[in-house]
């Protein structure tokens, strides 16, 4: 399992797929973050990505480019929404350290124009 957590290290995206109701896998390329054993990304809480994880928490990861073109390999895991403020300061503050606080910043300055909220999935491989 280490090499297939492993490979996120360095990496600046992941590509998320998440499964809509009839199993059809929809791909989304996001920023993430590493806390121990865990993944965490942060986006928009009424976005297609997390309504399909309140549904259905199975998920697979891969690292990637910005364009969600693979660079390592596909891994089954598990995703849940963490909505406890203190496991979404934690991911703020590790996504600034890691994407630098200005663009992390704008982005949460674009949300809150729109009037969306943030929330935070929590990613985690699945056991062999």
């Amino acid at each position: 399992m280490d090499d297939n957590l492993n490979q996120f290290d360095g990496k600046s995206f992941l590509n998320l797929e998440t499964f809509r109701r009839n199993g059809q896998g929809v791909k989304t390329p996001v920023w993430f973050t590493r806390d121990g054993q865990s993944l965490y990304v942060r986006t928009v809480a009424g976005s297609g990505k997390v309504k399909r994880v309140r549904n259905n928490g199975t998920v697979r990861i891969v690292p990637c480019e910005a364009n969600g073109n693979p660079t390592g390999e596909w891994v089954p895991a598990h995703a849940v929404e963490v909505t406890d403020t203190e496991t979404a300061e934690l991911v703020r503050g590790l996504l600034e350290k890691k994407y630098g606080a200005v663009q992390v910043r704008t982005f949460a300055a674009l949300t809150a124009v729109r009037r969306e909220k943030y929330t935070v999935l929590e990613i985690e491989l699945e056991q062999p």
